[in-house]
This record gives structure tokens, sequence and C-alpha cells, in this order.
């Protein structure tokens, strides 16, 4: 028996190693300079509640806390809603479906800086894709990233495309698990295929949808690549979120103290939001198949 408990912590060693010191740690390490006053030059200074006393008169703070929910608030319910459309899609028996089901999820093993590089090109307001499309319509082109109007979406049409090919596996992967006696029963009752996609697979695709639309609404409020290639935050503060205003005030003004408040108010807002949604998820998801 001892010898079993030894090879257990033997096991679980590297794994609580890298919890303690690559996550818990830091952010410890965090909550303890979101107190201090700290340039990462000279030693940190306790100010107390300081920092994030700063931050309820902060506007630039006000306006990427904005930006963020803007962000989460069309991006993750968006890019879940395409996912379950091209998943339901790609379910069905196609032609070379493989081929579309790898194209669909490149994006998401593709490095986000040259992802965001690429998108850059396609959003340039002289020689841009996007634009060459709109010319040949008779459009004007329009500044994508330099407008404080169309930057955000913009971005955020981006991070939808980074994000689809995930969920169209994660939904995939649920809508395999069904029961297709399910179906057939559905068939000799006289179902469409409307009732058919709303009374079976909708309920019986929930924890699927409930574990992308977490792991989603995470991601986006930690959006920072596409930012910081895309835009650095302009114009005007129009696409500075609040992990983008972090690296700002944190690596670029050497305010470590501040920088750390910030993401400490963020942590405990995804906290928050978390939770409430795991306490949700009893009123609407099905786990009984």
């Amino acid at each position: 028996m001892r010898g079993e408990l030894i090879w257990v912590w033997v096991f679980l060693g590297p794994t609580l190693f890298g919890l303690l010191f690559g996550t818990l740690g830091p952010v410890l390490a965090a909550i303890g300079i979101s107190f201090t006053e700290w340039d990462v030059i000279t030693p940190p200074i306790f100010a107390g509640l300081d920092n994030y006393k700063r931050l309820a008169g902060d506007p630039t703070f006000s306006k990427a806390l904005v930006n963020t929910m803007y962000y989460v608030g069309v991006m993750v319910p968006v890019s879940t809603v395409l996912a379950l459309l091209f998943a339901f899609l790609l379910n069905q028996k196609l032609r070379a479906v493989t081929w579309y089901r790898t194209a669909y999820f490149l994006p998401v093993v593709s490095s986000t800086v040259a992802v965001a590089l690429v998108w850059s090109w396609i959003y340039a307001k002289d020689f841009g894709l996007l634009n060459f499309v709109l010319r040949q319509m008779g459009v004007d082109p329009i500044g994508w990233l330099s407008s404080t109007t169309w930057a955000m979406p913009a971005v955020i049409i981006m991070g939808i495309w980074g994000d689809l090919g995930a969920g169209i596996v994660i939904f995939l992967a649920g809508l395999q698990s069904i029961p297709e006696t399910y179906y057939e029963a559905a068939n000799v009752d006289g179902a469409n295929g409307i009732q058919r996609f709303f009374r079976i697979t909708v309920p019986l695709i929930t924890p699927s949808l409930f574990f992308y639309f977490i792991i989603t609404l995470i991601d986006a409020f930690q959006t920072f690549e596409s930012i910081y290639i895309m835009t650095r935050g302009g114009p005007v503060n129009s696409t500075t979120t609040i992990v983008y205003y972090i690296y700002r005030n944190g690596f670029r003004n050497f305010k470590m103290g501040y920088a750390s408040s910030q993401a400490i108010v963020l942590f405990l807002v995804i906290m928050v939001l978390t939770l409430v949604y795991w306490r949700l998820q009893e009123r609407w998801v099905v786990y009984d198949v």
C-alpha cells in the first residue's frame, strides 16, 4: 500500500509542481504585487488599496472593460451558433467531408501571430483583399483597423474564424454520440427536420454546448495576440481590452502593481461569470441520453 502511494505521488508530482509554480504561485504573487507600487527596477513599496482605488477612476480601464464585454458578448454567442451549424452540416454524408473538417480545424493549430498578420493584410485599406472586393462592387474602401467604428468588429470576425474549428470538433463529437434510435422514433411519429433538430439534437448536445461556451468565454476575456498585432489597442483605445491594458501598464509603463490589480479584477470577473454559468447548467444541460 505504501509503495502504491509513493508511485501515486511520483506520477502526480510533475502536474502538482506545474500547478503550484506555474499557476497558483503566479496568482498569489499577482495578488501580493497588486498592493504595491513596483517598477521592476526598484524594490516594491506597499501601497495598500491605492491601485484598486485608482482603477475606479481610470477612464481607460473602464473603456477596456466595456471593449472586453463587447468582444465577449458578440464573439462567444456568434461563434457558438456558427460552430454548431457547421458541425451539423459536416455531420451529414458529404463528399470529401474529412477534407472539410481538416480545413475548418486548421485555424486552431495555426499561430495566432501569423494568422493576425494575414488578417491585417486582408483588412489593409489601400491593398487589402477585402477592400479590393469592395472596390469591384463599387464601394469605397474602408479603413477597417483605423476606424473606431470598424476596428473592433474586424477583430471579432478574426476571433470567430479562429475559434470556429474547435467548436466544430466538439459539436461533431456531441452529434455523433446521439443514438440514431431517437431520430428513427421521431421519423415514425412524423417529426420534420426542424422539429428533430430542436427537440432531439439541441437538448442532447447541451453538454457540448456548455463545455464549448465556457472555454470560449474564458478564452475571449483573455484575448491579446490579435489586438497586439492588428491594432495595438487603437484607434483611440477602441480595441483596448483588459489584457492588452494590463500588458501596456505592466510591460511598457513598468507599473507592475497597477497592472496586477487589473489582472486580479479580470480574474474575479471571469470567476464570477464562470460560477454563475456553472450553476445555471442545472436548468438546461441534459446529461442523460
